[in-house]
């Protein structure tokens, strides 16, 4: 019997499942594709999930030749540019990687923590009971404590497990292809051919998209109310979109993958059901913005910890429920902002003009755009409510002094281990009652706080030198926190 049966092998079912196995968890991935994915559906990664992959130590492996790392020059919100150069203590981070790759490097992670991924294994049903969860499709049976969908905005786990998706459809249909194009005629590299610019174009008859995220591979995207056809996306059909909102066609290429969707905004009555969980798309779809791998993927970070304490007798009564409690308001937040974003990429006529050469005039101002770029970034919601600013977010990446060395923060998270760091607070607790909680004391120049307990997701759950006790067995299930000398290198 498994401790957790993940159906999905997307990036957040495969980010669940490394978590999952990092802090000790058997863990088996099931999708009904018959191979990994070759479909480039999502282009990067931004928000929290970047600082999230410096503390599992992977940022170097999936940075590397990425044609962009770092905090982005600009980004659009819904129609409107935001323009990041010269503004200070901007959160936001950009990896550009495709889909694929990540999904590569993600399972290459998995199978080194000892993940089974099983491919061609479509779920039929999935029944609990009190003990456990069974999973059951052509061919195979497969039973585990927990089960969670990581499948998709079309679940088949959350329609077996009764749970709604409320929402909305978009009116429009939006075509996206990727093309391979000769650099010395592509439109991407010519972006005046029929009057273009790099980005989205508005036309009477919709917006089109032209951009480039490496040589020879161009972009096109086309936004428009007509023109929904069912079937396979053809060549033919693209192009028919692309000459019904510019009046014209251009020179795409040999075509890498083509698509056509209609963006929706959902979100799941719940999170759980019994032992069955949802993550990612599973459970939230956004309609514009480029959130929803961010969301999911920190998802999956916020569940794995929480559900192997559950297994390892280490939970608190009620840690489960956390998962809700805590990441149903940021996909609320993600939810509106990218709902403001598509509204305002909607918007036509002279009043959608007026409105978005407004907030460009506004979104220059520093201070919104900082605001704008801590709502991207997904660092605008903190877990809960407290005292002190630093409970309920990302534990900064401070710079430490220990006796052995200078290193940091991301470092100390490599485990996915509760950790105390005294940073001159003295916390006296005993040593010798297990290792449930390693201790880091170290030194830096700003402390923050005289001590931080920080969660496995790398979350701050108390600051200072009082209430130790009571936040270990919130979280750690520890009346007497049991706690380890940790060797911070």
């Amino acid at each position: 019997m498994e401790d957790v049966v993940i159906i999905g092998a997307g990036p957040v079912g495969l980010m669940l499942a490394c978590e999952l196995s990092l802090t000790g968890s058997r863990t088996v991935v099931l999708d009904k594709r018959p191979e990994p994915g070759h479909t480039p559906k999502a282009n990067g990664l931004g928000g929290q999930i970047i600082e999230l992959l410096d503390h599992r130590g992977l940022l170097e492996r999936f940075s590397a030749d990425s044609p962009f790392f770092g905090v982005p020059p600009g980004f659009p919100f819904g129609s409107v540019p935001l323009r990041f150069t010269g503004v200070a203590d901007v959160p936001l981070r950009m990896l550009m990687i495709q889909q694929p790759r990540l999904e590569r490097l993600l399972g290459e992670r998995a199978a080194e923590l000892g993940v089974s991924i099983r491919w061609g294994h479509e779920l039929d049903s999935l029944t609990q009971d009190e003990s456990g969860v069974t999973a059951e499709g052509a061919g195979f049976s497969l039973r585990g404590h927990y089960a969670v969908g990581c499948d998709g905005s079309r679940s088949r786990v959350r329609e077996l497990a009764g749970i709604g998706f409320p929402g909305t459809t978009d009116e429009e249909v939006a075509w996206i292809g990727h093309f391979a194009a000769d650099t010395e005629t592509g439109v991407f590299d010519h972006p005046t051919v029929a009057g273009l610019e790099p980005g989205w174009n508005r036309t009477p008859a919709g917006r089109i998209l032209v951009t480039s995220l490496q040589p020879g591979v161009h972009i096109v995207g086309v936004r428009e109310k007509e023109g929904h056809t069912a079937g396979p996306t053809t060549l033919a059909d693209f192009q028919a979109a692309i000459h019904r909102v510019l009046g014209m066609d251009l020179p795409l290429g040999d075509p890498i993958w083509l698509s056509r969707t209609t963006a929706q905004a959902r979100l799941a009555d719940r999170y759980r059901t019994g032992r069955v969980f949802l993550a990612g798309d599973a459970a939230h779809l956004f309609p514009a913005g480029g959130s929803a791998l961010n969301v999911g993927m920190m998802d999956a970070v916020n569940l794995g910890w929480k559900l192997s304490a559950q297994r390892r007798g280490h939970a608190p009564e009620g840690l489960l429920d956390t998962y809700e409690s805590e990441r149903r308001p940021v996909a609320e937040r993600a939810l509106l902002h990218t709902r403001a974003q598509a509204a305002l990429d909607h918007l036509q006529g002279e009043e959608g003009e007026a409105l978005r050469a407004l907030l460009t005039e506004i979104f220059a101002f520093e201070e919104p755009l900082r605001h704008l770029a801590e709502l991207l970034h997904g660092s605008d919601v903190p877990y809960g409510t407290a005292a002190h600013p630093l409970v309920g977010r990302l534990v900064p990446d401070l710079r430490l002094t220990t006796d052995t060395g200078e290193l940091r923060m991301a470092e100390l998270m490599r485990k996915a281990r509760p950790l105390l760091l005294d940073l001159g607070g003295g916390v006296m607790l005993d040593s010798d009652t297990g290792d449930s909680i390693d201790v880091v004391r170290a030194r830096c120049d700003t402390p923050p706080a005289d001590s931080l307990l920080i969660r496995p997701d790398g979350y701050v759950a108390w600051t200072g030198t009082d209430g130790l006790t009571t936040a270990a067995e919130k979280w750690f299930h520890t009346p007497h926190p049991p706690l380890k000398a940790a060797n911070p290198n």
